[in-house]
């Protein structure tokens, strides 16, 4: 396809409750979507993609008002200049490459494009991938875990995650920090007994002398504890590991299929959650599935809190035979009272059934959508 213009656009979404994480609370979100219109030979395209970097550069180096800046200023003239008479998603990444980091804008831009060229193939990103329909023909469904905040008092917890099971999700996942966490994760266990799949995400939150401490967590058979320590260490993550009999599972850390498989290597990634805007898109997040396949690590969807743009695409990977363990793809009520697409992401007997609408998976509820904008610049 040819672009003819890219549209930055900022959208205001409040959440329906605080989400608190060691690296801080969210009450609304600032988020920067991104549509590209563009020609190609059978008409006219048009395509979204959404952006999860977080308005501080707290969770990663990137932030919002940084993913705008560069892209304008550096992505967007790059594709411009190296594919004037046209581009392909598939070509994104290795356009961009020379501009080092910033995975969460790139991914954004790769999936406005990849979005604009099934639409205009009248393609789902499911049919593309193959995960359209299970074994026996019928539309695809996955199980859906939720992700619950850190709360200030342990009967507040139990309250929310007793809300969640009432609501049907097959997998709790808790946010953990120290001080917040043994007693925390004790109760929940004993709330929702020992059949009910329950991990813990520390977002960094841990060093490496904490070990003996989080080895307090194997007595509640867990799937698994999230980076418990910073990023770039990855040799402490390979130290915990034989330290917990519980799985180590890297976030953070991931951000390519060659750095997952050398945390592989190392015995520091034992799980893999794999976030399409964390790694730079979603034809990354297939390497990154098909590296783990094959190497029989497990992997899941993990979830930035995105609106129906991503939660929809989220989903048909999330079908792909290598995510065997429940993912964070929960309703869009989770986390906001009204979503910007026409079809948004529900949970039905604790199951999301991939979508299957042309493009990405999602269709735009327009109106909806200038109504919570709060800038928009146009590149053409």
């Amino acid at each position: 396809m040819s672009l003819e213009r890219v549209e930055l656009r900022r959208i205001a979404m409040p959440l329906v409750s605080p989400f608190r994480t060691s690296f801080g609370v969210e009450s609304d979100r600032d988020i920067l979507i991104v549509r590209v219109v563009g020609a190609a030979d059978d008409g006219s395209l048009d395509g979204w993609g959404e952006c999860v970097a977080l308005a501080e550069p707290t969770y990663s180096a990137e932030y919002v008002d940084g993913a705008q800046h560069v892209m304008e200023g550096h992505l967007l003239p790059r594709l411009a200049e190296a594919a004037p008479a046209g581009i392909d998603a598939a070509d994104v990444g290795r356009i961009l490459a020379p501009v080092h980091g910033h995975p969460m804008a790139k991914g954004a831009i790769e999936a406005a494009i990849l979005d604009a060229q099934l639409r205009a193939a009248g393609v789902s990103f499911a049919d593309l991938l193959g995960t359209a329909t299970d074994a026996d023909g019928e539309p695809s469904r996955i199980p859906s875990g939720v992700s619950v905040g850190i709360h200030d008092s342990v009967d507040e917890l139990l309250a929310t995650v007793q809300g969640y099971l009432d609501d049907g999700y097959v997998r709790i996942k808790l946010k953990i920090e120290p001080g917040s966490d043994i007693e925390h994760v004790a109760a929940v266990r004993d709330l929702i007994g020992p059949d009910v799949p329950l991990q813990v995400d520390a977002n960094t939150a841990y060093r490496r002398t904490d070990g003996e401490h989080l080895a307090q967590l194997d007595q509640f058979d867990m799937l698994l504890i999230e980076q418990p320590l910073a990023e770039e260490d990855i040799i402490g993550h390979a130290r915990l590991a034989d330290e917990v009999e519980t799985p180590i599972c890297l976030d953070e850390s991931l951000v390519s299929a060659e750095g997952t498989a050398d945390a592989i290597d190392l015995g520091a990634c034992e799980i893999a959650n794999i976030k399409p805007g964390r790694v730079g898109g979603y034809l990354e997040a297939i390497r990154i599935h098909d590296l783990c396949l094959a190497r029989e690590v497990p992997v899941w969807c993990g979830g930035m809190v995105e609106t129906g743009i991503g939660r929809a695409a989220n989903a048909a990977l999330a079908a792909l035979p290598g995510f065997t363990l429940p993912g964070d793809i929960s309703a869009s009520t989770r986390f906001y009272a009204r979503d910007i697409v026409t079809d948004p992401i529900t949970v039905v007997d604790g199951h999301v059934t991939v979508p299957t609408a042309s493009g990405m998976g999602f269709d735009i509820d327009r109106e909806f959508l200038d109504s919570v904008t709060t800038s928009t610049t146009t590149i053409s």
